[in-house]
């Protein structure tokens, strides 16, 4: 920072008349105290630098966004002072120094100038001690916290370390770095249980990740429009890339780091882009020692604890769960309680061995015999026809997955067992003794009884009296119990005679598939609807009602909006929103979508499958994709239709995968159908790579492409096959992707775009599942090239 600069700022700082709460900067031998409202704000009113309140009469010196009053950075994270007599000074010999109320040391900067010095804070968020000359002293870009803000540097000595808690700001277990390999990592460091990487993927080699180490310089920086780059070679783009008001990168308590960005409409900070998407499965220790992470829709990470066992820090998560009761090495004592879909990671040292072809009572017995076992995983492979047996010595970094090919089995004593399997047996009424006291006692309990149950029935008749009174006078006001029901589960519980009327008896059909025949509908509001009269299903209508809560409670701009549903009889039907422009069928056979909205509409296939496969419960897998289901709004919106209604349908038709039994249609169907393989997302992934090069083709997947071989034969190829044959040769000639696009499009799409489409969808259909990416990962792929194709264009208008 030069000197003219610096004495600009002097000057503003004595020439404004500030209030008592805003101060531009504090000089040598002025301090800020704890106890006057007194804070550093910077010039354009984004940050402000001040004690800040960590727990009753605890404060800490930070640096947080005055929109939110997010905090970005601290001084004194470990060691809160007190909330009288405590000031950060600025000493006349240059030394910056916190103290607490007894005038001891907690944080100092160790800086020394014999000329004037002031403390300021940036535009950028960086409090910055410098000289009169401009030179900088200290500043806390320098020693950040869990927080990167745009322009601030990563470098080999820097760190950013996680938060306790989302309440205690203390240091935590996570941390961001580059490591001694030059690559920038996540790393779990906690002694008492385990440390270890755990991004990128450590099963990985770093050329799968995209890394490399041979660079040294060790720098990674975040800009203002959200791309973030770093000399390992890993690079991201923000959802939302652009100008945004802030942005944030933060490593959160629960060990995942997010970039934010602050949405100015809602006045909150949303996420724009995130390293993990699958945060119990991937990181480590989250719910602490014997404790299981779940993943909650809208609410994120989850923590409860196992059957016989409590959370041993009732405010702090990272202590994990204890036995609430002790287990004995008595094997005769010891029992196993059942969790099914319920996992705890092998290869952060939980086993003391992996037991290949044991049958369960093999397994279960070696576990018994060992006084340190608390559990046993055992699992059978249908496909290659092995049993799995791993006992566990430690119950670490447990999550509830429904992908689980076995289940676990919980070491308690038998008489904990019995108790959960019998919850009602401690409120008995028969109690051990003697005789005439029983008798007494008997007698006094079936007196309180009698006369609980007569208060009960009178508490019963009174509300069904005043229930009946509020349902007369409901109607007398002429109140709509439909609004009730919509305000309680988020969406309507129409009447079958409701949608009969709205669809004028089913008259109107607009679409028509295995799960049932779609009606267009006008509901009651005046609201054009979409009705789909499912066939007849075997669910009972607890069941139904469950699941289709789950999918109506979904929000996502490409998955389409569920208003409805009715369970009525035999009757099930489906409320949805109608897309004025239909299906992405109906649009490519018109041939009436330019490149620009094909490729935005890939895109956004992508985010809605990212947004089910990874933001939501993990089960709901379409099972279905194809361009029938997806559905175009006014704007050509993409929404992916009919999500989720395989699970409605059957419960079990993922355990149970064979063919016949498969909502899917051939020709964009996944190998793992045909033979009879575990079901993945993986699958949607391959259906969704079919859909992209239907769309760049023009040609359906389940015809086969007429082509000329080089002999001069006619021949005819699969979709996929012919594409790829294609593509070799496009590394000698590139004008050979003439070939490959629609011919409805030539001459009329970005070339770039076009080849990056291609070689996502080629890598979304490899035959082996693990080779594809997920879905998260495509939208990274495709918004990334965008960004390439708007460079491009800008440097073309530039050259202009």
């Amino acid at each position: 920072m030069g000197s003219p600069i610096f004495f600009l700022l002097l000057s503003l700082a004595f020439s404004f008349p500030l209030s008592s709460s805003a101060l531009i900067a504090i000089s040598n031998g002025t301090s800020i105290s704890v106890e006057k409202p007194d804070s550093l704000i910077s010039l354009n009113g984004d940050f402000s630098a001040g004690f800040y309140s960590v727990g009753d009469n605890a404060y800490c010196f930070a640096i947080w966004f005055c929109n939110s009053r997010t905090v970005v950075w601290m001084a004194n994270r470990d060691r809160p002072v007190n909330g009288k007599h405590s000031k950060l000074s600025l000493l006349k010999n240059g030394n910056l120094i916190l103290t607490d109320a007894n005038k001891l040391n907690v944080w100092i900067t160790n800086t020394v100038s014999l000329s004037f010095v002031q403390l300021s804070l940036y535009n950028t968020g960086n409090l910055v001690l410098c000289n009169v000359d401009g030179v900088i002293l200290w500043q806390s870009f320098d020693f950040p916290t869990d927080t990167l803000l745009p322009q601030q540097l990563l470098t080999r000595n820097i760190k950013l370390v996680s938060s306790r808690s989302q309440s205690n700001y203390s240091t935590g277990f996570y941390e961001f770095f580059f490591n001694n390999k030059n690559i920038l990592r996540l790393f779990y460091n906690d002694s008492g249980i385990s440390s270890t990487d755990y991004w990128p993927n450590p099963w990985l080699t770093l050329w799968d990740t995209g890394r490399i180490s041979y660079n040294n310089s060790k720098t990674a920086v975040l800009n203002s429009l959200g791309n973030f780059s770093s000399s390992d070679n890993l690079t991201f783009v923000s959802a939302d890339y652009g100008a945004v008001l802030h942005r944030r990168l933060t490593l959160d308590y629960d060990g995942n780091i997010r970039l934010y960005s602050w949405e100015e409409e809602r006045q909150s900070w949303v996420v724009s882009w995130q390293a993990i998407q699958k945060p119990c499965e991937m990181i480590p220790g989250a719910c602490g020692a014997n404790g299981l992470c779940s993943y909650v829709i809208g609410s994120g990470r989850k923590c409860s604890c196992p059957p016989g066992y409590k959370m041993k820090n009732r405010i702090d998560w990272a202590d994990g769960c204890e036995l609430e009761v002790d287990l004995s090495c008595e094997q005769n004592e010891s029992g196993f309680l059942q969790l099914s879909q319920v996992d705890f990671y092998s290869y952060y040292g939980n086993d003391f061995g992996l037991f290949n072809n044991y049958s369960f009572d093999q397994c279960r017995d070696l576990c018994l015999a060992s006084c340190d076992c608390k559990a046993f995983e055992y699992s059978f492979n249908e496909y290659y026809g092995y049993s799995k047996c791993s006992p566990k010595t430690r119950l670490l970094n447990g999550y509830h997955t429904p992908n689980s090919n076995g289940d676990l089995f919980l070491k308690l004593p038998k008489s904990k067992i019995l108790s959960l399997l019998n919850p009602l047996e401690e409120f008995n009424l028969t109690c051990p003794g003697d005789g005439t006291i029983q008798s007494g006692r008997n007698r006094t309990k079936k007196f309180m009884l009698w006369f609980a149950c007569g208060v009960g029935g009178l508490e019963i008749i009174s509300f069904f009296l005043v229930w009946c009174l509020f349902i007369k006078i409901e109607k007398s006001l002429g109140v709509d119990k439909q609004a009730y029901d919509r305000a309680a589960i988020g969406f309507r519980n129409f009447t079958y005679t409701e949608l009969k009327k709205a669809t004028k008896n089913f008259s109107e059909e607009i679409g028509r598939g295995a799960g049932g025949i779609v009606y267009k509908g006008v509901l009651s509001d005046k609201r054009v609807a979409a009705i789909k009269l499912l066939k007849e299903a075997s669910q009972g209508d607890g069941e139904f009602l469950a699941e289709v809560t789950i999918i109506g409670r979904i929000n996502h701009m490409n998955l389409i909006e569920m208003w409805g549903y009715c369970a009525e009889g035999k009757y099930r039907l489906l409320v949805y929103e109608y897309m004025e422009h239909g299906s992405l069928a109906d649009n490519l056979s018109a041939n009436v979508l330019d490149w620009e909205k094909r490729f935005k509409i890939v895109v956004g296939i992508a985010k809605g499958l990212a947004y089910l496969h990874e933001d939501c419960l993990d089960w709901i897998l379409h099972c279905d994709i194809k361009p029938q289901n997806i559905l175009l709004d006014s704007t050509y919106q993409p929404k992916v239709a009919d999500f989720g209604l395989s699970k409605l349908q059957n419960r079990g038709v993922l355990k149970n995968s064979s063919f016949s039994n498969i909502r899917g249609t051939r020709g964009y169907m996944a190998p793992e159908w045909i033979f009879n393989l575990p079901i993945t997302s993986k699958v949607d992934v391959y259906s969704y790579g079919i859909v992209v090069l239907e769309m760049v083709t023009g040609k359906g997947p389940s015809r086969s492409v007429h082509a000329i071989d080089d002999g001069g034969e006619a021949e005819h190829k699969r979709l996929v096959t012919w594409v790829r044959e294609k593509m070799k040769k496009v590394a000698i000639d590139t004008s050979l992707l003439e070939e490959i696009i629609d011919p409805m499009l030539v001459g009329k799409y970005d070339i770039f775009e076009m080849e990056a489409l291609v070689h996502v969808a080629l890598q979304c259909v490899e035959e082996d599942k693990d080779e594809r990416p997920t879905m998260s990962q495509v939208v990274e792929m495709l918004l990334r090239q965008e960004k390439v194709s708007d460079v491009v264009i800008f440097d073309e208008c530039s050259d202009e």
